[in-house]
């Protein structure tokens, strides 16, 4: 067995099964999902995926719930642009930080952000937009 073999896995039953869910939540505006479009480094294809993030000056912070390996932030680190739509709003992504784990726990409003303490996350990235909407 190859080393990352469960996480991958587990990545792939959570993209077949919440995800749908997750992203028709995201598209409607309603709930606590945001979709995230991005383009594959390698494929040139677009993606979705459905994030929570807290929104903060200059753009949205993400907690890196499956670290920075993920697609969406590989995609986004390596092309630095994208769209996040945002409760019916559409932005303009323009770049990914690195964001300090304080930062983002305050960005967080409660309880998400008791949740995030519980489960002991520390790792956070700053979705930079452009200054308006698209």
């Amino acid at each position: 067995m190859k080393p990352g073999w469960v996480k991958r896995t587990y990545l792939r039953v959570l993209a077949r099964t919440i995800n749908p869910l997750a992203l028709a939540a995201a598209r409607s505006g309603r709930g606590p999902f945001a979709l995230l479009r991005h383009t594959g480094r390698r494929s040139g294809r677009t993606y979705e995926t459905p994030l929570i993030l807290a929104r903060v000056a200059g753009g949205f912070v993400a907690e890196l719930t499956y670290g920075a390996d993920v697609a969406w932030c590989r995609n986004l680190a390596a092309n630095g642009r994208g769209e996040v739509l945002v409760g019916g709003a559409l932005y303009r992504v323009t770049g990914l930080e690195p964001y300090s784990t304080a930062a983002g726990m305050d960005a967080y409003p409660q309880p998400q952000r008791t949740i995030l303490k519980l489960l002991r996350r520390s790792e956070f990235r700053l979705i930079t937009i452009a200054g308006d909407r698209t």
